[in-house]
């Protein structure tokens, strides 16, 4: 787990405070009843410019904006602004590593019952130095957990709400309590929807298959980028379809993305090796492009890295 190392100043009731001065009452709705929604962006620290690079900032802003709308929620600072408080914050802790950035919308009123229409909302952000989020190196062991993911149903996957993360804490609790370093979770219907909080892909025949975006999973921004990266750079066919529990066990390479995880090879699933036992080739070179781009430096894919100036 990413050790909380923040910064001096967060994003706090209209303006950056000192990070002791961003506090919530115990009153406050979000905290009793998980509705809030948020994001988890990460800044590449490029020694090259001598600045952080943020990843995919305005398509973030964007997914942000989508889950305000499922939640019901209007705060005053526009997607631009967002943005922009985001580079700020990070030139203003004076990062010259890599970041990881958590805006955050939440109901801020202090008010009693279950609902949203009609319940003030705010906005806040924090940010810590951020390395790797799991081994990315050697393979990951993992489980196919027996906690299944919520529906979108009943609480909507596509929306990156704080109260859904329950789930995903029970699923890697279990993972880690059972020895494992993550969990695979999967539908109702016992197709695969994605890590506790990571979106998955698996290798097969030479194409590259993951779930479908209905399929109570969060669509990763990540997982996007590694698409496309796929199909430009690979000529990989990439398909979204159900994925079954035991295509997991016989497949020729297995790994997760996510904002956390980047691009993380999976060695086991199940305690069963996947390929032999180490990153394969498509995930490796997947992942070195990735880390490259992510950088800066490829010049086709600088469009996804913001500099704080």
């Amino acid at each position: 787990m990413a050790k909380m190392d923040a910064g001096r100043f967060a994003y706090f009731d209209g303006s950056i405070v000192p990070i002791e001065d961003a506090k919530v009452s115990i009153l406050t709705h979000a905290f009793n009843y998980g509705t809030g929604v948020f994001e988890g962006i990460r800044g590449y620290y490029s020694a090259a410019e001598g600045k952080v690079l943020i990843f995919r900032l305005h398509e973030h802003v964007e997914r942000l904006a989508r889950s305000c709308k499922i939640m019901c929620m209007d705060i005053q600072e526009t997607p631009e602004d967002l943005a922009r408080i985001c580079c700020e914050l990070v030139k203003r802790n004076g990062y010259k590593e890599d970041v990881y950035l958590r805006p955050i919308v939440y109901k801020s009123e202090h008010s009693l019952g279950p609902k949203l229409k009609g319940i003030e909302s705010k906005f806040c952000c924090w940010n810590i130095k951020l390395g790797d989020y799991v081994n990315v190196d050697t393979g990951l062991d993992v489980c196919v957990s027996s906690w299944r993911r919520v529906s979108d149903n009943a609480i909507p996957a596509r929306a990156k709400t704080t109260g859904s993360y329950v789930n995903s804490a029970l699923a890697r609790t279990e993972a880690e309590q059972a020895g494992f370093d993550e969990a695979i979770v999967l539908r109702e219907d016992g197709t695969v929807s994605e890590g506790s909080a990571m979106n998955i892909f698996v290798v097969n025949n030479g194409k590259l298959i993951t779930p479908p975006e209905n399929g109570d999973l969060l669509v990763g921004i990540t997982r996007n980028s590694v698409m496309e990266i796929a199909s430009a750079e690979l000529g990989l066919p990439v398909v979204e379809r159900p994925i079954a529990r035991t295509e997991l066990y016989g497949c020729d390479e297995l790994f997760f993305t996510g904002t956390g995880a980047q691009v993380a090879p999976v060695r086991s699933v199940d305690r069963r090796l996947i390929g032999d036992g180490k990153p394969g080739p498509i995930s490796k070179k997947l992942q070195d492009i990735y880390f490259e781009a992510v950088q800066g430096k490829i010049a086709k894919y600088r469009r996804w890295c913001t500099p704080v100036e």
